[in-house]
């Protein structure tokens, strides 16, 4: 009875969850050995299942010894610089303003104890000073900061950066540029000095010091700022620059570079003006292969024939070149003994370049006209097409009305038919170029008045000296010009009139409608030019890109090692840029990883420099500084976003990030770039700093045009519009095209009226008054063949005492 009558659980009951034992249970049953955890013969154990069974303590100590790893590194790195193994530690001196004292600057530094100083025979201002006693040895190079180019190719290869200051002022407007350039091009190790402000008073100096600390806190944080007065402050200042450590710079690290400690030119057979250089410095970053290409830095791309290995000029030890020498003396006299051996006793051939193995200087692609679809006739086809044409044609006369294909069939002669010209280019800009036509138009006329009270010989009066001055302020109205161009493209957005004396639908007969801009397809491969013919292109960029960074740290590259000194022989070189190096300009080389010498289509992403306001449109030329390159270049704007097409931008925006796309040699990213524009007076103004996007030929960039029109007549959903076309057969071929006004309506057109463009429109609601109809077309647009690996050289940037660190400085 007691059974019968116990407590049984309802159908309520709570029903708990089983345990389980974590939601890796199959990596409990591996750790166990059960069936799941055996792994198949043959198949090697993941290296992962350790790190997850070990304790906390192994965990710890696994951090610990890659932390130590780390930290031997970068002292191995520290140790490496400027040792007797490694190359000299190269320091580039930046003036930031005009009073920085550099002479007793230099001469401080080359007042050590037990130091031997070496000046060098191609550049003013730069020695080299070795400190046996410390076992270190530097190379002091000077660089005044309104020289452009000297600066920023010292930079891409000094291991730091010494700049200047003035005590009072810190930098002026010279310095402000320059640091503006560096940063945006990649700040390697630096060190702030103070040379000067002895003359000054106590109370001003510790003044002075504490507002120049305030003022280069926004430029250098937590920077320490050294005095330079005595040698014992250049004493601290040198172990600071050894013992500092080195910011990396990606496009240097992974490219074997060198700067030119001596040069020689020899010429060839042919000619004097193209021969053989003869380059001999460091080597450093990487291995460098006498079988890659190098670029010298604004003069191009060059091949290696050989590479020797000469003593080096700068060693600690001389006693151990003395005794290379009497060693290769001895080798030279069991050897023959004729006069070249004798001149080149103390020179060793490393390695030869191999014709099979050696990198071509092929840049360009030569177009097989047999070859795909899209191929262009030569300009000779043309001439005899068009020679033909010619003689078959024929004069008839014909009944008024009568279209070309009936005319065809008609025997009898009349008078002769016209011609019509093909001008594609022009119709595609015209649009673009209607307004700076007339700009250049003024500015040439201006240039011929120029030229010829230029040949004319008088005297000045002051009536003369007038004319002179208004003739500068052309220049001011072409300017204000572009200021109203930009203005009317930031209020009325890619709207352009449409022309009276030529039927829309010839004008913009290469544009189309789209559906939608994000989703309607376009084929990149669609209409292509013929300069698209001469590039490269990737089948995947990125994989060629990791492929052959993955190969640079994990494959042992033959070649002269870092810290070698060696002797490039570069060939076909002509003898201006020896003619630069003599003039004291710094001489630059870097190898090239494969490919970079082919053109492509590279895409850069900017943003508008806040010191330069100036209007920059598209196509208009600008100079780039592409990591390692300089050129010149006439780039497209587009805007930065994460669809296939991309719209372009007639003006480079300053509140937003734009696409700068160009024809360029292969560059892998990671780079800098910077945007120079040139002035009348040869002054290079930075206009946009960024990075290297992509190299990507396929990049869609798509040019909007936006025909407006007023709404005449409105009634409940429809609508008259006019001014948008003037006759109807223009209204008939856009009709397909959807409608859009300003105040978010959308529509089409329903049929003409009449004969003068008038329209009658349908749209999803009733229109207002002030509303505007507008109709969108667009076009691909590619950027035109400039490319110019020749830069001249920038007018020294004009200096502004007055101009303190502290505040904004104005770009004149």
């Amino acid at each position: 009875m007691a059974a019968a009558g116990a407590h049984r659980p309802g159908p309520l009951k709570q029903q708990n969850k089983a345990h389980k034992g974590g939601k890796h249970s199959g990596s409990s049953q591996r750790r166990a050995g059960g069936e799941a955890g055996r792994a198949p013969r043959g198949v090697k154990a993941q290296p992962r299942r350790r790190l997850r069974d070990l304790n906390r303590v192994d965990r710890r100590h696994q951090a610990l010894q890659l932390r130590r790893q780390r930290k031997e590194a970068v002292l191995a790195e520290k140790r490496s610089l400027g040792s007797r193994d490694g190359p000299p530690h190269l320091v580039a001196v930046v003036l930031l303003h005009s009073r920085a004292a550099a002479h007793d600057t230099l001469r401080l530094l080359q007042s050590q104890d037990s130091a031997l100083v070496r000046a060098d025979e191609g550049r003013a201002g730069g020695f080299a000073l070795l400190c046996p006693r410390l076992k270190q040895r530097w190379h002091f190079v000077t660089a005044q900061a309104g020289d452009l180019h000297t600066v920023l190719d010292l930079a891409k290869v000094a291991d730091s950066l010494l700049f200047l200051l003035d005590p009072v002022d810190g930098w002026d407007s010279a310095g402000e540029h320059c640091l503006s350039c560096l940063f945006a091009q990649g700040l390697p190790s630096y060190a702030l000095a103070v040379p000067g402000g002895t003359d000054l008073p106590p109370k001003k100096r510790i003044d002075a010091r504490k507002k120049l600390s305030k003022s280069i806190e926004k430029r250098f944080p937590e920077a320490k700022l050294f005095p330079l007065n005595t040698e014992q402050e250049s004493s601290l200042l040198l172990r600071h620059l050894s013992s500092q450590k080195q910011r990396h710079l990606a496009f240097r690290d992974r490219r074997a570079h060198l700067l030119a400690h001596a040069a020689e030119f020899v010429p060839s057979q042919d000619s004097d003006l193209v021969g053989t250089l003869k380059v001999s410095g460091f080597v450093r970053g990487q291995t460098l292969s006498v079988n890659s290409l190098v670029h010298i830095v604004g003069h191009g791309d060059f091949q290696v024939s050989q590479v020797d290995a000469p003593p080096d000029p700068l060693s600690l030890n001389p006693r151990v070149v003395k005794e290379q020498k009497r060693s290769q003396d001895m080798e030279v006299q069991d050897g023959s003994g004729n006069g070249a051996d004798e001149m080149e006793e103390d020179i060793k051939v490393l390695m030869k370049a191999d014709p099979s193995k050696q990198e071509s200087l092929q840049s360009e692609v030569v177009p097989d006209p047999m070859e795909g679809e899209q191929t262009w006739p030569t300009e000779e086809e043309l001439q005899e097409a068009e020679d033909a044409l010619k003689a078959n044609r024929r004069v008839v006369k014909v009944p008024k009305g009568t279209s070309k294909y009936q005319a065809a069939w008609i025997v009898d002669d009349g008078e002769e038919g016209s011609e019509k010209d093909d001008d594609d280019d022009e119709d595609d800009d015209m649009d673009d170029d209607l307004m700076e036509e007339a700009v250049s138009q003024e500015g040439e006329s201006s240039e011929e008045e120029a030229g010829e009270e230029e040949s004319e010989t008088m005297t000045v009066s002051e009536c003369l000296r007038d004319d002179q001055y208004d003739e500068k302020m052309e220049e001011d109205e072409q300017m204000l010009e572009r200021y109203k161009q930009e203005r009317m493209d930031e209020m009325f957005p890619d709207e352009v009139d449409t022309p009276r004396d030529v039927p829309a639908r010839v004008r913009f007969q290469k544009y189309r409608g789209l559906k939608s801009f994000r989703t309607s397809p376009w084929d990149p491969k669609e209409n292509l030019p013929r300069d698209y013919a001469r590039i490269f292109q990737f089948q995947d960029f990125s994989r060629t890109r990791k492929n052959l960074f993955r190969q640079i740290e994990k494959e042992e590259t033959e070649g002269a090692s870092v810290g070698w000194y060696v002797t490039l022989h570069v060939c076909n070189v002509p003898i201006s840029v020896m003619e630069s190096f003599k003039e004291g300009k710094p001489l630059v080389l870097f190898s090239l990883l494969p490919h970079e010498q082919k053109m492509s289509v590279l895409n850069f992403l900017v943003r508008r420099h806040p010191g330069n306001s100036e209007p920059v449109r598209a196509k208009e030329e600008l100079i780039f500084h592409c990591g390692f390159r300089r050129f010149r270049a006439s780039p497209l704007f587009s805007q930065h976003t994460s669809a296939d097409k991309h719209k372009l931008e007639r003006f480079l925006r300053p509140d937003a990030a734009l696409v700068v796309t160009v024809y360029a040699p292969i560059t892998f990213p990671p780079a800098s770039v910077l945007l120079f524009k040139q002035r009348s007076n040869g002054m290079h103004d930075l206009i946009a700093t960024g990075s290297l996007l992509s190299v990507d030929p396929d990049r869609i960039v798509i040019k909007r045009l936006v025909l407006s029109g007023h709404p005449f007549k409105i009634f409940t959903k429809t609508a008259v519009v006019r001014y948008m076309f003037f006759n109807r057969e223009d209204v008939m071929w856009f009709k397909p095209v959807e409608l859009r006004t300003k105040w978010g309506r959308r529509g089409h057109i329903k049929e003409p009226l009449g004969t003068h463009g008038h329209m009658k429109c349908h749209f999803d609601g009733q229109l207002k008054s002030q509303d505007t109809v507008l109709l969108n077309l667009y076009k691909r647009v590619f950027p035109k063949w400039t490319y110019d690996p020749h830069v001249p050289e920038p007018v020294p940037w004009v200096r502004s005492e007055s101009a303190l660190p502290e505040r904004e400085v104005e770009m004149e």
